[in-house]
């Protein structure tokens, strides 16, 4: 057993999607999460930027004693294998291979599709990855930047009209394919699932990189003997980069819920 906290860290508010699922999950377990508010997106960064940004939040993340880093962030999983030194003896797991797996143990016909930032689809991490388990797959990917800013803003209703234009202007290529099987790749994308399945009809499968990467922390921490011994409610500390108001209304909005959390502003400097 072990009482420590899971940290969680992402670019801005997707990454509460992985929060939401780690509470449903393991209720009594602490989580500290950062999200970088002041620097969102990182999609549209270098790979050098990325990787430095990536290593300042893991030492924050570090200085709280977890128990275990989650990267709720596909652009950062990305290139998680340059990062991993940071981390030190703390296991650490990104989105890529939890959602590849799932995704892979869902598709019927082969065709999968794959939405992202433009630095992971530059990357080829998710496609890489799907080949190495299967190369007569049919994959597609494609980025979709502009639905990052709609989610850190709170626009990601099907009743929302920027919302419907980016996801059929993004989709319509992979909708086009006939995949049964499409990737979320980035945590803030499990926010417009209501407006993509409307989109692309009830028949695909949708995969959330937050929920599948929840579940493989769920998974090894059980397995590893890691799971808290609390039989209370676990105690949730927020962080973000930038204004704490304006995080704190998008905690409430993307969780769907008021939750009992502090949520402060820090520096990474």
């Amino acid at each position: 057993m072990n009482d420590a906290p899971i940290g969680v860290f992402d670019s801005g508010v997707g990454g509460l999607s992985c929060v939401e699922e780690l509470i449903r999950l393991m209720p009594n377990e602490d989580i500290v999460y950062l999200g970088d508010t002041a620097r969102v997106p990182y999609g549209t960064r270098s790979r050098d930027t990325i990787i430095s940004y990536a290593g300042e939040d893991i030492s924050f993340l570090k200085k709280h004693k977890v128990k275990m880093i989650l990267v709720a962030c596909g652009t950062v999983s990305s290139v998680l294998e340059s990062i991993k030194d940071e981390c030190g003896d703390i296991p650490v797991s990104g989105v890529v291979m939890p959602a590849v797996r799932a995704a892979y143990e869902a598709t019927q016909n082969g065709r999968i599709g794959i939405i992202a930032t433009g630095a992971s689809i530059k990357t080829g991490s998710y496609d890489r990855k799907l080949r190495e388990l299967d190369d007569k797959l049919a994959i597609i990917g494609k980025a979709c930047p502009m639905l990052v800013p709609l989610a850190e803003n709170g626009y990601t209703s099907p009743d929302c009209p920027p919302a419907r234009f980016f996801t059929e202007e993004y989709l319509k290529d992979i909708k086009a394919m006939n995949v049964d099987t499409l990737i979320l790749g980035c945590t803030h994308f499990p926010h417009f699932s209501d407006v993509i399945s409307e989109y692309m009809g009830g028949g695909v499968k949708l995969i959330s990189s937050s929920a599948e990467l929840a579940a493989h922390a769920a998974a090894e921490l059980e397995r590893c003997d890691q799971r808290s011994s609390k039989s209370s409610q676990g105690r949730i500390e927020l962080f973000c980069t930038d204004s704490a108001q304006l995080f704190a209304e998008n905690v409430r909005k993307f969780l769907g819920r008021d939750i009992n959390a502090g949520i402060s502003k820090c520096s990474l400097k």
